[in-house]
């Protein structure tokens, strides 16, 4: 069962668990998911508030495992209405984790992310640094991640958390990419900038401490976080322990050096229009990943920014952009 399957890392999992032989279960209110992104398996839509219909799902589907995607992720919009991100992100994984309980249920990964870290002092960032989330999207993840530690120990719920840096890229078959309105992701954004879709594409301070001024970031490509999924259940199958990962390169590319990704791929310039720091924004944030190779044996495939910009230009040159396409 993968809630929030008809959205961008969640639809490209569904496509690695079904080449992995599994059989995956889209459940998704279709809020902020496409049912045009479930390409893998069926889809139920449904709310994780509505419990009554979780329940019927889980006893009329009888899954092996969850995947945990369902949540909201745009960090302006918990600052501004931070009520809804503990609404949806964790009163919902409350629901849901209280009837996979019931429907005897063990197994659970979850999609966390790097937001619980916050201003980060040491980077490359480990797993075990001080996590001070800035925004109630990190907060209410730290604390769904917590909420699981505490139902492993109480109730056998065992779970991995993976805590994405920046997904980016697209299904390199062409069958997904990333759909959200707005968008606010800086690879697509840069994208609809040399399209001509927005006017320009605004950089958020350059003047950090950094190679070009711009802000430093991990970018890894959606279909290796599905692929690290998938090495999750199967570590949990495999009798594995609860544990956390950060899923990441190790290695981070600038603001600057995405868009001259972008006008090499596309051969158009991106119109950039430089704004100030947003406050809290970090200069540098990569992941020490190593811990996800050791354990659950994650080695991205695609590695080059040039190769996530080709397959995202590919996505949104057939598909359109969702944002003043």
């Amino acid at each position: 069962m993968v809630t929030g399957g008809a959205g961008y890392i969640g639809s490209h999992t569904c496509k690695q668990l079904f080449r992995a032989g599994f059989e995956p279960v889209t459940y998704d209110d279709l809020s902020r998911g496409h049912a045009f992104l479930v390409r893998h398996g069926p889809v139920i839509e449904g709310r994780l508030h509505d419990r009554m219909v979780l329940r019927a799902v889980l006893r009329e589907v009888r899954p092996l495992a969850c995947m945990h995607f369902a949540a909201f992720a745009y960090v302006a919009e918990s600052v501004s209405n931070p009520a809804l991100y503990y609404d949806n992100n964790v009163v919902g994984s409350l629901i849901l984790f209280e009837e996979l309980i019931a429907a005897k249920v063990t197994y659970l990964v979850f999609s966390s992310t790097c937001a619980i870290y916050g201003q980060a002092k040491t980077v490359p960032i480990r797993e075990d640094a001080p996590m001070r989330p800035l925004s109630a999207y990190g907060r209410s993840k730290l604390i769904v991640e917590n909420m699981l530690a505490d139902f492993d120990d109480a109730y056998g719920l065992r779970s991995v958390s993976l805590r994405y840096f920046n997904a980016a890229g697209a299904d390199p078959d062409g069958e997904l990419g990333e759909v959200h309105s707005p968008e606010p992701h800086l690879l697509p954004r840069a994208l609809m900038a040399a399209a001509g879709v927005i006017p320009a594409l605004q950089v958020n301070g350059d003047d950090f401490s950094t190679v070009d001024g711009t802000a430093v970031r991990d970018y890894t490509h959606v279909c290796d976080l599905a692929d690290a999924h998938v090495l999750a259940l199967r570590h949990l199958l495999d009798g594995g322990t609860s544990d956390r990962f950060n899923l990441g390169l190790g290695q981070g590319h600038s603001v600057r050096e995405v868009i001259q990704a972008v006008h090499r791929v596309t051969g158009r310039e991106v119109p950039v229009v430089i704004g100030s720091r947003r406050q809290g924004d970090p200069a540098e944030v990569v992941a020490d990943a190593s811990k996800s190779e050791r354990v659950l044996g994650f080695r991205p495939r695609y590695t080059g920014m040039e190769e996530m910009v080709a397959h995202a230009w590919r996505w949104f040159s057939e598909h359109g952009f969702a944002e003043g396409a």
